[in-house]
């Protein structure tokens, strides 16, 4: 009993999960009303639903004592001021998905319902607050994207623009990743770390994924010295552990063999 007293008394008072995935659902909603039936419907209202965000993100930062108070003023305007610059981003990630996939057939669709916009969205805003050195909100709002989703992005990696997750279940990119322009990627893909040790936590530990790649379902590709070279191809279920240049095409040979049989045999 002591032990969880001394635990409640000792734990800060963080506002609940829900309120903080509330606040970043919200952002999609007004960004994208695809998501929505609520229209906004001129500027000055626009201007006065941002404010209201603005307000609610200060108290969650205040609650969260994710920064010095006397910086939060200063962390919530950064963040409102590069919202411009993530949308741009966001709208060039629709648009690659939209010329790369046979699946969609407009832009509201892929908005609307696909799970790697979901994600990409969550990640890029977390990504920016992370980057304004705000460390737990960011992990909350990609895990809440990861347990929709099944997409798991960490904030700290960095993605650039034309980002294409196909599918998406199992996708794992790790804190550290570095993934160029106009990449694709489909559903179990692993960007990780070769071993997990404590010590190795400021160091690079994921791979670099240079412009232009393509990887298939379920390839796996670790550790901080691995690099893929601009326009190389990745097939699927490949275990890749090292740098390879640039063009390059790496295939799994699975060693599967078929006998058919040449009658039914009755149980």
């Amino acid at each position: 009993m002591d032990e969880i007293i001394t635990r409640h008394r000792c734990t800060p008072e963080v506002p609940a999960t829900k309120h903080l995935t509330t606040w970043i659902t919200q952002l999609l909603d007004i960004l994208y009303p695809e998501h929505t039936q609520k229209r906004i419907n001129d500027k000055n209202e626009l201007i006065n639903v941002f404010e209201k965000l603005k307000d609610d993100l200060k108290y969650i930062l205040n609650h969260t004592k994710a920064c010095p108070p006397d910086c939060v003023q200063e962390r919530v305007e950064n963040f409102f001021e590069r919202i411009p610059e993530i949308y741009k981003l966001l709208n060039q990630d629709v648009k690659a998905l939209l010329g790369g996939d046979p699946a969609a057939h407009t832009e509201f669709e892929i908005i609307r319902a696909y799970p790697g916009f979901f994600a990409v969205f969550v990640y890029r805003f977390a990504h920016l607050l992370y980057s304004l050195n705000i460390p737990l909100i960011p992990r909350i709002w990609t895990e809440y994207a990861h347990s929709k989703v099944g997409i798991d992005i960490h904030p700290g990696a960095k993605i650039g623009s034309s980002f294409y997750i196909d599918h998406g279940t199992g996708v794992v990119i790790g804190e550290t990743a570095v993934i160029g322009n106009n990449v694709k990627i489909y559903q179990g893909v692993t960007l990780g770390a070769m071993s997990i040790h404590k010590d190795m936590a400021n160091t690079r530990r994921h791979p670099t994924v240079e412009d232009d790649v393509i990887i298939y379902s379920g390839a796996t590709i670790l550790g901080g010295d691995t690099i893929v070279g601009k326009g190389s191809v990745i097939g699927g279920n490949v275990w890749l552990t090292k740098s390879i240049p640039p063009y390059t095409k790496v295939y799994h040979h699975a060693d599967i063999r078929i006998h058919e049989s040449t009658s039914i045999t009755k149980e």
